[in-house]
């Protein structure tokens, strides 16, 4: 049986293919935990973005039954709600409810989405959706003074990481995530706890603003720029941090280490909303001069089909008939619409890229069950080698610009597993890891019953 405790590292964003392959001689203390741990590739969710994947990372549930699409999810059927998603939208009971009730405590740092914290048997500190750090972005509330008092400001998040300031964004990601592993290190000494949990964000900020200067295949790319190895050497820290906390756990500690998504290069953003005005799906009152975000003041709603969100994938929501307010595509031919859209997108070529796959997916097939307002497709454009924009006024389909800032990377379907225990007996890389086995692993592994809604099962130790 293994232990009772569990320790777990998140590294929002951390990729494979660095960590476990093209880094891993310069992270010695990873290197060395891979001899003695079950680990691997750990698949995603669908889409693999931060929300939801955290939230179904600790719950063992997907997206749809989460009703969590995105950052942003569609609050009803009119055009105008989209709303963040909170800790409030996470409505299954994740890890630290179901071990509460054997009295098992828990700290949760920082794990999207975590804001505002909830009321938990232990200690929560919200995520890098908290507003500011003036806002009551702990619980129990006490625990925002004595973390002023004895421990120093707490750093939500780098600011604006979509950036050309490299060198600001490079300082503020360091001391981002030096001050969540600092906090880490004091909470887990400092206060009692069964499961301990908390997520640096950094590494997705380091892939977004630096990874065309890292990676050679990169259309950006520039031999010998000064941040070529930016990445690499961050990688280093992190491995050096990773060492300084598994110092202080004892042997009764089931040690984690995963990360939400991994990330891969960009080669443009597919302007989906021109191309559905393109295709005579979406109508605007008035072209705009300039690029500028869609809002449902500028459709003509009349003459609109289909509409899109950008992001690090494509939304696409039909104007049903009856469904949606100005309603003009009638219910019993959306099926039949819906076919001939998926067709079309991927037939879709992609300018100045090797990108030749167009994923689209139907909600009502991919997911369980379907909670909230799902987009009526989620589409990733170039199988994630290009982001979806969602503004207008390009005057193309293609841009190689972002419409939100500067972005070198999009993210990638898999993250990053490890699980040391020092009662494994055969510690091997593990070939099928699913974002669903992990809250039943930590579990089993605690000696507490799995759920039997949970979507997916413990790893065989």
């Amino acid at each position: 049986m293994l232990s009772k405790k569990a320790f777990v590292i998140g590294l929002d964003c951390l990729t494979p293919q660095l960590a476990f392959k093209e880094y891993i001689d310069d992270m010695p203390t990873v290197k060395a935990l891979l001899k003695k741990s079950l680990w691997g590739r750990m698949k995603s969710t669908l889409p693999p973005i931060t929300c939801p994947a955290w939230a179904s990372m600790v719950t063992s549930k997907n997206p749809g039954r989460l009703g969590i699409y995105g950052f942003r999810n569609r609050s009803d059927r009119s055009y105008e709600k989209l709303n963040i998603a909170t800790s409030l939208s996470v409505k299954e009971r994740s890890i630290w409810d179901i071990i509460a009730k054997r009295g098992k405590k828990s700290i949760v740092l920082g794990v999207p989405p975590s804001y505002p914290p909830k009321a938990i048997n232990g200690a929560m500190i919200g995520c890098f959706l908290t507003p500011d750090i003036d806002s009551d972005y702990t619980y129990p509330r006490a625990l925002k003074d004595e973390i002023a008092k004895n421990f120093g400001e707490y750093i939500i998040d780098v600011r604006n990481f979509r950036t050309n300031e490299k060198e600001r964004l490079l300082r503020e990601i360091y001391d981002l995530s030096e001050n969540r592993f600092a906090l880490a290190k004091y909470l887990m000494k400092n206060k009692p706890w069964d499961f301990f949990m908390f997520v640096d964000i950094g590494p997705d900020r380091f892939h977004h603003g630096f990874w065309r200067f890292a990676d050679p295949t990169h259309a950006k790319y520039e031999k010998g720029n000064r941040y070529e190895m930016s990445i690499r050497d961050y990688y280093r820290y992190l491995d050096g941090k990773i060492h300084d906390i598994i110092k202080n756990l004892d042997t009764d500690t089931t040690l984690y280490i995963v990360s939400d998504h991994g990330a891969k290069k960009i080669d443009g953003c597919f302007c989906i909303n021109e191309w559905l005005i393109k295709k005579g799906y979406l109508a605007l009152k008035n072209y705009p001069r300039k690029i500028t975000r869609l809002s449902p003041e500028m459709i003509d709603w009349r003459k609109t089909l289909v509409w899109g969100e950008g992001g690090y994938y494509g939304r696409i929501f039909f104007n049903v008939k009856g469904r949606e307010p100005q309603g003009l595509m009638d219910k019993k031919n959306s099926m039949k619409f819906k076919n001939k859209l998926r067709n079309e997108l991927k037939a879709i070529k992609y300018k100045k890229s090797k990108a030749n796959k167009t994923v689209v997916l139907d909600p009502e097939k991919i997911y369980s069950r379907v909670n909230g307002i799902a987009p009526d497709l989620l589409v990733f454009f170039g199988d994630l080698y290009w982001r979806s924009a969602g503004s207008v006024g390009f005057n193309d389909i293609y841009t190689f610009e972002n419409d939100t800032g500067p972005d070198d990377a999009n993210h990638d379907y898999y993250g990053i597993f490890m699980m040391y225990d020092r009662k494994i007996k055969k510690p091997h890389k593990v070939k099928s890891i699913s974002i669903y086995d992990f809250a039943p692993t930590v579990l089993e592994g605690m000696g507490i019953d799995v759920p039997e809604d949970m979507e997916g099962e413990a790893l065989k130790k």
